[in-house]
């Protein structure tokens, strides 16, 4: 399933707004491609919006344990919300799943937790050129950042129970 998921994103052109109607549509998936720092949206089996994304310090590879700086890799659901004066709108991802925490056990390190889909913190916007510049850079300590518009807009798109598919 994850080969199929990969297939399509690498298959994807342009990637706009023009295809959605949230009238009669809803995501039933996030599709986040680490390589390409994209967050992509999908209904009904397609792509219909990108985003551009910051990682964890250290990008890649999938995340072992807490503090490795790493963004993990697998299929998670978006369990729940808040907003955060810190980072604007949060939306949780359900690492560990049950393989991350089997790999921690074995690897007697714990697998750390609390990774986000956020926005940025409030003193970026300040920022003659806005809050998009960290855009380009990874800075998180594993989570999935977005400009703070970007967050604002997926918040209004998406149900909590998502999948979550982060690919290499």
């Amino acid at each position: 399933m994850l080969k199929a998921l990969l297939i399509t994103i690498l298959s994807i052109g342009a990637v706009g707004a023009e295809k959605f109607n949230p009238d009669n549509s809803l995501v039933d998936r996030i599709i986040i491609k680490k390589s390409v720092r994209m967050l992509y949206l999908s209904s009904k089996g397609s792509i219909f919006k990108g985003y551009h994304i910051s990682l964890g310090k250290s990008p890649v590879g999938a995340k072992v344990k807490e503090g490795d700086m790493k963004t993990p890799e697998g299929v998670y659901i978006l369990d729940w919300r808040q907003f955060s004066k810190k980072y604007n709108r949060s939306l949780h991802i359900s690492y560990p799943n049950r393989r991350d925490r089997e790999r921690a056990k074995r690897l007697k390190v714990k697998p750390g937790g609390m990774i986000m889909i956020h926005g940025t913190p409030p003193h970026w916007k300040l920022s003659p050129i806005g809050d998009w510049l960290p855009m380009l850079t990874d800075w998180t300590e594993g989570c999935i950042a977005l400009s703070n518009e970007d967050i604002e807009e997926i918040w209004e798109l998406v149900p909590d129970g998502v999948p979550v598919y982060i690919l290499p």
